[in-house]
């Protein structure tokens, strides 16, 4: 939890952010996704000023556990003095315990934001989905929170101005916007409208200039000029002179020519899979993943 202090910005984790959604995709399925289309609506986790502080404090977790499908689940939540925004005690359950900043006695208005984390920790925990070290896992959680569709909560609780900010999460604000947005071109959903703070919205459209960005990569059909002349330098190295591995900075990379033809993967622009398909020009493909189909220009 940033408070006060420097609010890091960009697309410094970006790499894991997209290793984490194409592990949510194996680990949930094509399916189990779609029945994530609805996002937390903010009157499920509205937390007034004069509401009790722990039977509202209650009331949004029992929300958050409703959201991810946990009915078994009970989180008993708490106050406590520590540095960071929340603590879960991850136990083989049904009975969670959550431990929240005492800042929330306040902020109650960021404390569904809290809790999202912290019930996506949960979720994780009971589907056996992990990264090695805390930095990758936690970062795992904030991606999934964000795109199931509780983590606008996260991006809302950012609020930065000349002499105070304030952050929850590990993701920066934009990389909380480019999940956000991933979800958005996926459910046609748009979260901006539940914001409230106004630093979130410029996150946001950040985030989504980053996302589009995922579809306008060749060999992509929708790749723009540039791209699609670096591809086809590309292509030509690959048949000529057997060149076309995996290169920093180039989403594709091309299989060389030898009993099959010259082939080409690059990451679904949806689930960042990689998909491998033959260069013949214009073809359609089909993510085995996310089911995303896909025009391609090979």
């Amino acid at each position: 939890m940033a408070n006060g202090g420097p609010v890091e910005h960009g697309f410094p984790h970006l790499e894991t952010v997209r290793a984490s959604i194409t592990a949510l995709y194996r680990r949930l399925s094509y399916d189990t996704v779609r029945t994530f289309a609805a996002s937390v609506a903010p009157a499920d986790v509205a937390f007034g000023d004069v509401d009790d502080l722990h039977l509202g404090a209650q009331r949004v977790a029992r929300e958050l556990v409703r959201h991810f499908r946990l009915p078994d689940a009970r989180l008993v939540v708490g106050f406590r003095e520590m540095g960071h925004a929340a603590n879960v005690e991850l136990t083989a359950g049904p009975e969670y315990f959550v431990e929240l900043n005492d800042r929330f006695r306040t902020h109650r208005r960021d404390i569904g934001a809290a809790l999202a984390h912290e019930v996506t920790h949960v979720y994780l925990h009971r589907l056996d989905l992990s990264f090695p070290g805390t930095r990758d896992n936690e970062i795992l959680t904030d991606t999934v929170t964000t795109y199931l569709g509780a983590g606008w909560l996260l991006l809302d609780a950012f609020r930065e101005d000349a002499v105070s900010s304030q952050k929850l999460g590990y993701l920066t604000p934009e990389e909380f916007g480019y999940v956000l947005a991933k979800r958005s071109l996926l459910f046609g959903e748009d979260p901006s409208v539940w914001f409230t703070s106004p630093q979130a919205y410029t996150a946001y459209g950040k985030g989504m200039a980053r996302a589009r960005e995922d579809a306008r990569q060749p060999p992509l059909a929708a790749a723009g000029w540039a791209g699609r002349r670096r591809y086809a330098h590309d292509r030509r190295r690959a048949r000529d002179h057997g060149e076309g591995g995996e290169r920093p900075g180039v989403p594709y990379a091309f299989t060389p020519e030898g009993r099959e033809p010259l082939r080409v993967s690059f990451p679904c622009p949806t689930c960042r899979q990689r998909i491998r398909v033959p260069v013949r020009g214009r073809i359609r493909a089909r993510c085995g993943l996310c089911r995303t189909v896909l025009e391609c220009d090979t």
